[in-house]
């Protein structure tokens, strides 16, 4: 059975409980990472955990305890669990007063609730839709304004999800005033002439961790980026594309709204990224 973190406690996951004022539940007042694990290490914790720390800071959320003290959570769970390859997800609220009410409760007397689990994937990094693509539909980017918080708000992304699903795709990217924004849990790009085009940093999108992590691959291999919005219509003449996320690491889109991208299978600059990145990553693992 699965061992899970709750406040303090190492449980198993049947006897875990948080309370049903918990503000997260009752408001989505909530934040989290999702860090992959590879040969049982952890990629890029360090990003995750400054994320993690900048998110808390723009909801004015007390942190539940220190960098140090969240790596140690996080390597225990791994043991104990006995996770190779997989994913531990953590999740910070603004706790539980005890009833339910729009204002905050007063953080002096109030703890965060501070969650953590892990998910086995065996053979996280060997995904075979790496190697022939996936596919996607365009929706309308109707999320708040805050998307570089990375709050436990993801009804509107997970609609979108189940609309590709309908569709026969597997994933949706979001478009705003006539731009791709991001995908519905990545990062999104396209890649014209060699040249890698994403949407520049600000509310708009999520600081993916992986997105900084690929982005300084790319230059430190050479290869040209270009940070800017980008439209559908450019998307699909474009020669290759592919997303980033902390689960999927690189993986390349090869259908956009049923039209082709490029030759309609993987390209080689999101190949290349992909195994840079995965190398690297595993190299600098904790």
């Amino acid at each position: 059975m699965r061992t899970v973190y709750v406040n303090g406690e190492y449980l198993p996951e049947t006897e875990a409980k948080v309370s049903i004022f918990d503000r997260a539940f009752l408001m989505a007042d909530g934040v989290y990472e999702v860090t992959s694990v590879l040969g049982g290490k952890l990629i890029d914790f360090d990003g995750h955990a400054k994320r993690l720390a900048r998110s808390l800071k723009e909801l004015d959320l007390k942190a539940p305890c220190t960098e140090d003290e969240l790596l140690a959570i996080h390597r225990e769970l791994v043991a104990r669990n006995e996770v190779t390859d997989g994913l531990v997800y953590l999740q910070v609220t603004r706790g539980s007063a005890g009833d339910r009410d729009f204002a905050f409760p007063d953080p002096e007397t109030t703890e965060p609730t501070l969650v953590l689990f892990t998910q086995n994937k065996p053979g996280l990094a060997d995904n075979p839709a790496a190697k022939k693509g996936i596919k996607v539909i365009s929706l309308e980017d109707i999320r708040w304004g805050r998307r570089d918080i990375k709050t436990v708000q993801l009804l509107y992304p997970s609609m979108a999800k189940m609309a590709a699903k309908k569709a026969g795709c597997d994933d949706a990217w979001f478009v705003e005033d006539g731009k791709v924004t991001e995908g519905s849990s990545n990062n999104a790009y396209i890649v014209k002439g060699g040249k890698i085009i994403t949407r520049e940093l600000s509310t708009d999108i999520l600081h993916g961790i992986t997105r900084a992590a690929v982005l300084r691959c790319a230059k430190e291999a050479q290869m040209e980026v270009e940070e800017r919005s980008f439209t559908i219509e450019e998307a699909k003449e474009a020669d290759e594309a592919f997303v980033t996320s902390a689960s999927s690491f690189v993986m390349p889109v090869v259908e956009l709204d049923g039209a082709k991208i490029g030759t309609g299978t993987p390209g080689p600059v999101a190949a290349r990224l992909r195994e840079i990145y995965l190398d690297e990553s595993i190299k600098a693992a904790v």
